[in-house]
């Protein structure tokens, strides 16, 4: 298991400080924080053809917002503050169709999933918009499965950030 160290705090930190799996994109942008954070939120759940049949595979919507895509799917907001949103939720995605459940209520077997969108002000009017994603397992057998799971969806996961927020580079025109 990995935690946080050395880094400045983060509303992420405060939902799982620690993790089995993590994963960290960004992009530079030429507009500010606020407008950054909500570009991301409102940008198209399937910006291009790969991800809306990444999605269509996974049986997921692949019309709507990004957050309308995560709230749909069961991710509730667990903190919303100016620079930072963090989805989380609970569930065992290596069993298709079992849906998710609140991030505090996961439950033996499962894993806890917290993701943001976090915004940082650069110097010269850049920001600097992140998404990181965090996955703890509850138990040994969660784990055990996870990886195996994570082993085969981890790097799609990893593309469909970088593709949303190329996106979201693409419709600020930064």
């Amino acid at each position: 298991m990995r935690s946080v160290e050395n880094r400045r705090v983060a509303a992420i930190d405060r939902f799982l400080p620690e993790w089995d799996a993590h994963e960290v994109h960004a992009v530079v942008l030429e507009t500010p924080p606020g407008r950054a954070l909500a570009a991301a939120l409102a940008a198209p759940a399937a910006p291009d053809a790969i991800v809306g049949a990444l999605f269509r595979l996974r049986g997921l919507p692949a019309s709507g917002s990004i957050e309308s895509l995560l709230r749909g799917i069961g991710f509730a907001p667990l903190a919303e503050e100016p620079g930072e949103v963090v989805f989380g939720a609970a569930g065992t995605p290596w069993q298709p169709r079992t849906g998710l459940s609140p991030f505090g209520e996961a439950a033996p077997g499962s894993v806890q999933v917290a993701a943001n969108f976090r915004v940082e002000w650069l110097a010269d009017g850049l920001s600097r918009l992140s998404t990181e994603t965090r996955i703890r397992a509850v138990d040994d057998d969660a784990r055990r499965r996870f990886r195996r799971y994570w082993r085969v969806t981890g790097p799609f996961s990893g593309l469909i950030r970088r593709r949303w927020l190329a996106g979201i580079r693409r419709a600020l025109g930064a």
